[in-house]
């Protein structure tokens, strides 16, 4: 499982098969991709996602990298997409967004 989409959708709980949703959150990973270009993570042209052709190592192939932007893409997309109702879940995600964001700067640039 190498599509963008399909990795993001797995981790929501959501099967490959339901395309219902599947506008929501392209638009929504496209909007992540969006901050990791202004973070420096990724090309410097941008990068997105039209749908389940494209792959995490269209991305990048740095693997140490990688790792962390799909997690970084996952919980960013699950705060726009679906947040949760426990404000101390939300508090949990959003520091460790914040721990990845950090990570991903020193990575960029150390």
């Amino acid at each position: 499982m190498n599509s963008i989409l399909t990795s993001i959708k797995k981790m929501l709980g959501i099967p490959a098969e339901d395309s219902a949703f599947d506008n929501d959150i392209i638009m929504h990973i496209n909007t992540v991709f969006g901050i990791l270009t202004q973070m420096g993570v990724g090309s410097q042209d941008g990068f997105s996602i039209t749908g389940y052709e494209e792959t995490w190592d269209d991305f990048t192939e740095n693997q140490t990298k990688l790792e962390m932007v799909k997690s970084y893409i996952y919980l960013k997309v699950r705060l726009l997409f679906d947040p949760p109702q426990n404000s101390s879940l939300i508090e949990s995600i959003n520091r460790l967004i914040s721990e990845l964001e950090w990570r991903l700067n020193v990575a960029v640039d150390p």
